[in-house]
């Protein structure tokens, strides 16, 4: 067996690791690889910010080369800090969720739209939706309205509402397809995806399957 597909949350937040667990749950059987799920503790409690980001590309940076026995990694946070570092330091696959919820959403729909976090992060994500050549195919990305804790986006009734009242906008705009711009809305994806009519991907779920894929039958 393959060693484990390893999957990094750069904050701080236990209970986003948890949720990873919960949304991952699926993934888990006997013959597969196994999926281990990190909190770095010392990471800020949310990458909101550039500084955020470029702070936990160096602690995800240091979890991959500690970890000569993963089989893949997956980058648990929208903004995919330090890809390209990590892809730098190790010969196995390196995933970023925000490319693969990305491309999970090309494939169900002909435009696709994402809820972000925060409006701060929007211009990073455009960038790189600009470096994967499909920006003409985004219908548009909608921050989450009101004081939602970025930790706790994927809990409560009051951080279902500001997805449902996000997920709206995007569909209004076009969008077949909605991704969550966060790891830690998980827990809202089905719910979520029931109430708009729509494909909503949870991007690490999408990330981790491309791994699995990539493990279980050898192909890039």
């Amino acid at each position: 067996m393959s060693g484990p597909i390893v999957v990094i949350n750069p904050n701080s937040s236990e209970s986003v690791t948890e949720g990873l667990r919960e949304a991952l749950a699926g993934f888990q059987f006997p013959s597969g690889p196994l999926i281990e799920c990190l909190t770095i503790v010392e990471g800020p409690p949310g990458v909101v910010t550039q500084r955020d980001v470029d702070e936990a590309a160096l602690n995800t940076a240091k979890i991959i080369e500690a970890r000569p026995d993963a089989g893949a990694f997956v980058l648990a946070c929208y903004s995919q800090p330090g890809l390209d570092l990590a892809r730098s330091l190790t010969s196995v696959p390196v995933y970023g969720i925000q490319d693969a919820g990305v491309l999970a959403a090309l494939a169900r729909a002909d435009l696709f739209g994402v809820i972000a976090v925060a409006e701060a992060s929007i211009p990073r994500h455009l960038r790189n939706l600009r470096r994967l050549g499909v920006d003409n195919r985004l219908a548009g990305e909608v921050a989450l309205q009101g004081n939602i804790n970025v930790a706790d986006s994927g809990h409560g009734e009051e951080s279902f509402a500001a997805l449902l009242e996000a997920g709206v906008k995007l569909r209004a705009l076009g969008a077949g397809a909605v991704v969550l711009g966060c790891a830690g809305m998980s827990g809202h994806r089905a719910r979520l995806e029931a109430e708009l009519g729509v494909a909503v991907i949870d991007p690490t779920q999408a990330a981790v399957a491309m791994a699995f894929g990539h493990l279980v039958t050898g192909t890039p």
